[in-house]
């Protein structure tokens, strides 16, 4: 609570563009890291229900490891993204320094920003790639099914926990997908401003 009340309350040494990235750093870092954070414990929590269903049953889709595993990267990708993007907060603080020589520079904050930028672009290309995988797969099987015929091999259905890791997929395009949006407007409003 004191955290807040010195960002309420800077130093009177501190410039106003300076006060005003650092509530940027602050307000955006909070939002995304609140939503990278929950899309990211769902698609985390969906997929591992999904793996397991799927690795306990007799009705595993060949495959679809490969899907699997480029979700799985793109969920460790997003924990990383979501550190740097708690580091925008703390950043944020840093900035309001009364002595601008303990300050980050304008090039490090930059670099902070573009960091978590090329975290949440390697997070979508290999979520991109498991949902490409995965959908691939889904749409393979619901290709081979006979039209009003049942067959009794089930694994040519899609069962429900194929479906469970393609959601979970999407969710982990979403969060990295906010990551990135909030980066590149953060990235924007940092270059504008005169060095910090």
């Amino acid at each position: 609570m004191s955290d807040d009340a010195d960002l309420i309350r800077p130093s009177t040494n501190v410039p106003s563009h300076i006060l005003q990235i650092s509530a940027d750093l602050r307000n955006i870092g909070r939002i995304s890291f609140w939503l990278q954070l929950v899309l990211g414990v769902i698609s985390a929590v969906l997929l591992s229900f999904g793996t397991l269903i799927l690795l306990s049953s007799n009705q595993r889709t060949k495959g679809i490891e490969v899907g699997i595993l480029a979700a799985i990267a793109g969920v460790i990708i997003l924990a990383i993204a979501i550190f740097f993007t708690r580091r925008y907060v703390q950043y944020s603080k840093d900035i309001l320094s009364p002595d601008p020589k303990e300050r980050p520079k304008k090039k490090d904050t930059l670099q902070l920003i573009k960091t978590g930028l090329i975290f949440n672009l390697i997070g979508i290309l290999l979520t991109v790639f498991g949902a490409e995988a995965l959908v691939g797969i889904i749409l393979q099987k619901s290709l081979l099914i006979p039209q009003a015929t049942i067959t009794a091999d089930p694994n040519k259905f899609i069962n429900s926990a194929d479906v469970l890791i393609v959601q979970a997929n999407t969710n982990s395009i979403a969060a990295h997908f906010a990551g990135l949006v909030c980066s590149l407007w953060l990235l924007n409003r940092v270059i504008h401003k005169i060095n910090l």
